[in-house]
């Protein structure tokens, strides 16, 4: 067998990391994209290696050449690479896919070994390896039957979004056996090329066939198996996070980046908190009904989009603010302050990231569990002369709460004080405890120095839409605010997503009975678990701590690695001697339980 890779492309897409070098040697946690195919191939004894260069061609030879490859190496050159596509740089290698079996690679893939290893060790002489398509991918697509025949090539001009779930994306990695190149794809080559000229893709070639009766090709489906195409410099930041060699540096890579873990495939999120039961599908597909208007209108101002607020929360519009997330209203409460903070740790640290360090007064719970109690932070706060005091309830990581009647009695105590009180309630609608939001108009009109500030990002599971709230009886500080903020802070499909929101409250209602439902057999299915101490939570993830001996970072390390799964190691968090803990997020039954079998697997 031999294998040919198609590297003549400019890779225009990468800017002026292709200015002057082919995309192929583009580096990847300092290795470039061909030294690593070409070590990857050369495992596996392939008879030659035959490539196609054409922009900046010698330099990528003279590269090759440093790498002490023992294959021997065939070079074929397209010098009109410039005005040419792939389907004639595969022409040109037409022969020597008539006198050999051949993988065929495109050179701008990044791939695990197991990822070659599957098309190798399938027994089937001629096939296409695709993966089940995933919103980040771009290219080719196809349909298969269940016995991995392909009913259909879909190119990108036909792609029909509302079929992706029948996709699958080709990975441009093919096993052609001679007889299928030289019987079948050769022809078809030759005949499509003269036909449609030489600007085309060699795919489409593959598409004729499939029309066939009896096309030899079939599909190969990868399994969660690892591989990355790099068209840009997005696809290059992935890719360096999923192929790190350091597996401590792969785990901080995907760390660092905050979300967009939807490009990454298979990945299962347990580490960011959002509500695993709502929206409901009726609420989804009544924002897909307006998304053409929504994403060609701006959005209302301020004024309209505070006025649907407090129709939804049942506040005067003057005492409630829209936040583009509640991080943009923390980041502008914060910056209001003066004085000294009280603040509770371990807990969200946004707050205490938007203020000086050397003026926060903390409170640490002194028990295993992290708990405490309204009157806990009275008795620590009694003499600390603060000014403001911020609380996080439940509190996060901890899942600590306190129940509406006993914040009351802190309400009351810091009014008594003259402090100004932020009490953050994106977890309450999570709590055993119902009716216990803060955010009610008499309330907050006899509590003016009361702030409270809710995530509708995490309640309501919707993060990519970035929003929350804060309702104050301060309406004065409140128009500041407004004021402090862009006047369209929010686009249109988070202000509609605000006016539709009211129709589904009965659907939000039963969402959180399931919710506390599955927190309560996922609590328990984790407390069988040996090595693991979880501590109860009346927040949507629960904080657990290693009792085994293993450290928190060596935890969240195996689950990416070995599982693909992301938790929330809490060290950075924690610091208490030799104490390790985790943040896990609670997601529906189906993941929830492959959590579960993993920690099993690691902790057992």
């Amino acid at each position: 067998m031999q294998a040919i890779i198609l590297a003549a492309g400019m890779g225009k897409r990468l800017k002026e990391l292709t200015q002057n070098q082919t995309k192929c040697m583009i580096k990847v946690n300092g290795v470039t994209l061909i030294e690593r195919m070409l070590h990857q191939i050369e495992k596996q004894k392939v008879s030659r290696i035959v490539i196609v260069v054409g922009y900046e061609g010698q330099k990528l030879i003279d590269y090759i050449d440093t790498l002490h490859i023992t294959t021997p190496i065939v070079y074929v050159e397209n010098s009109i690479y410039d005005k040419t596509n792939n389907i004639y740089s595969l022409a040109l290698a037409k022969d020597y896919l008539c006198q050999d079996d051949t993988l065929l690679f495109e050179s701008d893939l990044i791939f695990e070994d197991a990822v070659l290893e599957e098309i190798l060790n399938d027994r089937r002489e001629t096939l296409a390896l695709v993966d089940k398509y995933e919103s980040w991918m771009d290219g080719t697509c196809v349909k298969l039957t269940d016995d991995d025949k392909i009913d259909s090539f879909v190119p990108g001009n036909q792609f029909k979004f509302e079929e992706i779930n029948q996709y699958y994306k080709t990975v441009n990695i093919y096993k052609f056996s001679k007889h299928f190149s030289a019987n079948y794809y050769v022809p078809f080559l030759e005949a499509y090329q003269k036909a449609l000229g030489v600007n085309e893709y060699y795919e489409q070639v593959l598409r004729v066939i499939t029309m066939l009766e009896d096309p030899e090709i079939t599909a190969k489906r990868l399994t969660g198996q690892k591989w990355y195409e790099i068209d840009d410099i997005q696809d290059l930041d992935i890719a360096e996070s999923m192929f790190a060699e350091d597996e401590s540096i792969q785990v901080s890579l995907l760390q660092q980046r905050y979300g967009g873990y939807w490009r990454y495939p298979q990945l299962l999120d347990f580490c960011y908190l959002v509500n695993p039961y709502f929206p409901p599908q009726k609420l989804t597909d009544e924002i897909k009904a307006s998304f053409e208007t929504l994403l060609t209108q701006y959005p209302s101002g301020m004024k309209v989009n505070s006025l649907l607020a407090a129709k939804n929360f049942g506040v005067h519009q003057e005492n409630i603010v829209v936040g583009n997330g509640a991080a943009e209203l923390i980041k502008s409460l914060m910056e209001s302050f003066k004085g000294k903070v009280g603040i509770i740790r371990p807990t969200f640290e946004e707050y205490s990231h938007r203020y000086d360090e050397k003026k926060l007064i903390t409170f640490w719970p002194q028990n295993d569990d992290y708990s405490y109690s309204s009157d806990d932070l009275i008795n620590f706060f009694e003499n600390k002369e603060i000014n403001n005091l911020i609380l996080i309830n439940p509190d996060n990581p901890s899942g600590n709460y306190i129940p509406k009647n006993k914040l009351i009695d802190l309400i009351d105590w810091t009014k008594k004080n003259d402090i100004q009180f932020v009490i953050d309630e994106s977890f309450c609608d999570f709590s055993d405890e119902l009716n216990n939001t803060m955010i009610e108009q008499e309330f907050l009109d006899n509590n003016p120095h009361l702030y409270v500030v809710k995530s509708i990002s995490k309640s309501y599971g919707i993060p990519g839409l970035r929003l929350g709230i804060m309702a104050s009886g301060n309406a004065s500080f409140i128009n500041e605010m407004k004021k402090d903020v862009a006047i369209w802070n929010i686009n249109s499909f988070a202000e509609f997503y605000l006016q539709i929101a009211e129709k589904y409250e009965k659907d939000y209602s039963s969402a959180l009975d399931e919710f506390r439902f599955e927190r309560k057999r996922f609590f328990l299915a984790l407390s069988e678990i040996d090595g693991l101490n979880v501590i109860p939570s009346q927040a949507n993830y629960l904080m657990a701590e290693l009792v085994n001996g293993m450290t928190s970072e060596d935890l969240t390390r195996l689950l990416i690695v070995k599982h693909n799964i992301l938790i929330k190691d809490l060290s950075p968090k924690i610091k208490n001697g030799s104490r390790q803990y985790v943040r896990l997020a609670i997601r529906d039954k189906t993941y929830n339980d492959i959590l579960i079998a993993a920690l099993k697997e690691e902790l057992l």
